[in-house]
């Protein structure tokens, strides 16, 4: 068979196959992920990220959860009347084309009850669930202060 034939038999047995459209489904990306170690071991961490939405249409994180962690929510800390305040957040719209930070003093993601101490170093993967019912692992690098 020639070299074209052959290409053109396996695209079309590629994109035939079931997953293939989801592989193809654009996603969000997470950069830059960390989670903040506590100076002292706590019960709770918070983790930051970028996400960004290079698709066509707006993404929503809804939710996370994490095999490190026995809850995982997404907070937005808030100064009101010189008092800053931690809020849980229900969704975090991306417009596309656009990103949101996760960033110490602003919307973060809370990590309650680790299942084991972290150290400096650490990889935990916590998945961000999307509106649309999609997840997206991401993997976080624990650190001691901002990289």
């Amino acid at each position: 068979m020639n070299r074209r034939i052959e290409t053109l038999c396996l695209s079309v047995l590629l994109l035939s196959s079931p997953g293939v459209a989801l592989a193809a489904e654009c996603l969000p990306v997470a950069k830059a992920a960390w989670i903040r170690l506590p100076p002292v071991a706590m019960p709770m961490m918070a983790g930051f990220a970028r996400i960004e939405n290079p698709c066509k249409t707006p993404v929503s994180v809804v939710g996370a959860e994490s095999l490190a962690f026995d809850d995982v929510s997404l907070h937005e800390t808030r100064e009101e009347n010189g008092v800053s305040r931690m809020r849980e957040v229900a969704a975090l719209p991306i417009a596309p084309g656009k990103a949101a930070e996760l960033k110490p003093g602003g919307l973060h993601l809370m990590l309650h009850g680790p299942y084991q101490p972290l150290a400096a170093g650490e990889k935990p993967v916590i998945t961000l669930k999307l509106a649309d019912g999609r997840s997206l692992p991401v993997v976080f690098e624990a650190r001691k202060s901002a990289p």
